[in-house]
């Protein structure tokens, strides 16, 4: 009994240590023993051949995995808290994080605990309060944004969730079950009145799908994750949203029987491959590396929906080693981003360049980690994809198997240039700047400009007239300058005469504030040039996700009979 309850205390404990102590000396890395904690007590449950219960609490073999997963992905970002937090100077703030995080932890694991359908919406529910005050750590304009359309677009999911449980409890009852126990609802699922479970199962899963990321109702989550903490991201995106998709798949369990499997199929492979191109689609474009990598969690979520829809012992077994892979390898570079972040001022992409030659632990982290991610061998992901493929052509799906290989082609190229492009070739200060970054380093000047008194708007000008005279005479340089100038010099006027100057100069300083959590951004090639420094905590904990997300790609080793298990609780 212990061992069901202690996931959850131990996280509580290190919450009220972080609220009574504050976040300060060793007790900063109370939270990565926490979740170590977490860790050793889901691979204890999943050791013993009938583990243990606890009031309104069970941990099956899908549990004691799930924590499992919980586990080792709050490791790996509490070892990163104190390294990204050392940069701000901010106690209320720092113990506020210690705070929420270890609530978060501790939220994620009685949802996976939770033996009540009820007290598992309840506990999903709990991650999007805690979770939107993390969204909001950084208090900036762009911050507290991201936090509001995440409590607004999962609230609504959530209140769908909420009324496929009261559905699915009235079904429950007119079959004279009055329990929402997700063993005793499995059990008796033939009995359910098919109307209404249709319409409850497809209310759960759109609701828990929405807290999953999966598309239409994926709109917080580029936002959120690009806008919250990179340990906070690391977790959202490794461990959250896989929390979301377990209890789809405990939905899954009660609708099978109830339904017929190809309800819940169909309605899976629509979610599936929406979001593959949704993902795909704005991939494409991209251009800012966080955004990126929550895009693509969205991509890893329909991969995840595609195996579940194939339904059988394989597919189920390599969505669980995926969720666990991706979890690893969405850590390593949500972790490793918020040290980009902090070196270059700016998640912009074409901020980046040369990432390995000036960090070679951090870069080689980074782009393994993004080969990871890509779904290249050796690691797990290469593995969990190739079966959930397999197991989508023996199911009879081949055909979404196919389109998802085209979309995930699409993917594999887009991140693949965004990667290459920012790992691969020399710092920004030895190399000119390209199309993007030249535009980036002109906003400082144009809000100048916009902001300044008549006089600042006639300086441009006089030189734009200069420059005319100096093409007349056949010099080639003010062909190039000549656009730029007069551009400037336009809206400069106007903005003299108008006073609308001013706004665009408190905008500037405003947007600057946004890029770096840890202080006002680094600009110019200098900042793009400079050796990047990786924390010990960092290094130790993208080092130990790409050793055991390689590993898990060579051998499962004793994981397969763990794996093998929790899939029988989904498929019999």
């Amino acid at each position: 009994m212990l061992l069901v309850v202690l996931p959850i205390l131990l996280p509580c404990l290190a919450a009220a240590v972080y609220a009574l102590a504050g976040w300060r000396g060793p007790v900063r890395w109370l939270g990565a023993l926490s979740s170590a904690g977490v860790l050793a007590c889901g691979i204890a449950l999943s050791l013993q051949q009938a583990p243990p219960s606890a009031p309104g609490l069970r941990a099956d073999a899908l549990s004691s995995f799930m924590l499992i997963v919980i586990g080792a992905v709050a490791t790996l970002a509490m070892l990163a808290g104190p390294s990204y937090l050392a940069a701000e100077d901010d106690a209320r703030a720092a113990r506020r994080y210690g705070v929420l995080t270890q609530g978060f932890i501790a939220a994620m694991a009685l949802a996976v605990l939770a033996a009540n359908l009820g007290v598992l919406w309840v506990a999903v529910e709990a991650t999007t309060i805690v979770t939107a005050f993390l969204v909001g750590h950084r208090r900036t304009r762009a911050a507290v944004e991201a936090a509001w359309k995440y409590v607004v677009v999962c609230s609504a999911g959530i209140a769908l969730a909420l009324l496929g449980v009261v559905l699915l409890h009235f079904a429950a009852a007119q079959a004279g079950v009055e329990s929402l126990e997700l063993d005793v609802l499995a059990a008796h699922a033939a009995d359910l009145d098919p109307g209404v479970a249709r319409i409850a199962v497809a209310l759960l899963l759109l609701g828990f799908g929405t807290k999953a990321g999966l598309a239409p109702m994926h709109a917080w989550l580029p936002d959120a994750h690009s806008q919250a903490p990179a340990p906070v991201s690391a977790l959202m995106s490794g461990v959250l949203l896989s929390v979301a998709f377990y209890a789809m798949l405990r939905v899954k369990v009660i609708a099978d029987p109830a339904l017929g499997p190809a309800f819940t199929r169909n309605l899976l492979l629509v979610l599936a491959l929406l979001s593959l191109l949704v993902a795909a689609l704005l991939l494409i474009a991209q251009r800012d590396y966080k955004r990126m990598l929550a895009y693509s969690s969205i991509e890893h979520m329909g991969l995840l929906a595609l195996g579940a829809a194939a339904g059988g012992r394989l597919a189920l077994t390599a969505v669980l080693l995926h969720v666990l892979g991706h979890g690893l390898g969405k850590s390593v570079l949500f972790i490793g981003s918020g040290t980009i972040l902090h070196a270059t001022g700016s998640s912009r992409v074409a901020a980046v360049r040369g990432l390995l030659a000036r960090s070679p632990l951090l870069g080689g982290a980074f782009g393994l980690a993004l080969l990871a991610l890509l779904g290249l061998p050796p690691f797990s992901l290469f593995a969990s994809e190739l079966g959930i493929f397999r197991a989508g052509f023996q199911d009879g799906i081949g055909w979404a198997v196919a389109v998802a290989l085209v979309l995930l082609l699409v993917i594999v190229a887009a991140v693949g240039r965004i990667g290459s492009r920012m790992i691969l070739g020399s710092p920004l200060s030895a190399q000119p700047p390209d199309a993007e970054t030249a535009a980036g380093a002109a906003e400082p000047v144009l809000a100048a400009v916009a902001a300044g008194a008549p006089q600042a708007a006639a300086q441009p000008a006089a030189e734009a007239g200069d420059r005319r005279a100096t093409e007349a005479s056949g010099t080639p340089e003010a062909a190039s300058a000549e656009p730029v100038l007069v551009a400037v010099a336009t809206p400069a006027a106007h903005s003299a005469e108008t006073g609308a100057g001013t706004d665009a100069a408190e905008a500037a300083p405003a947007k600057a504030s946004d890029e770096e959590p840890g202080g006002p951004a680094k600009a110019g090639a200098s900042a793009g040039a400079e050796p990047v420094k990786v924390p010990a905590g960092v290094a130790v904990a993208m080092v130990a996700g790409l050793v055991a997300c390689g590993l898990l790609g060579v051998t499962a080793g004793p994981l397969q009979s763990i794996l093998d298990n929790a899939a029988q609780v989904v498929v019999p």
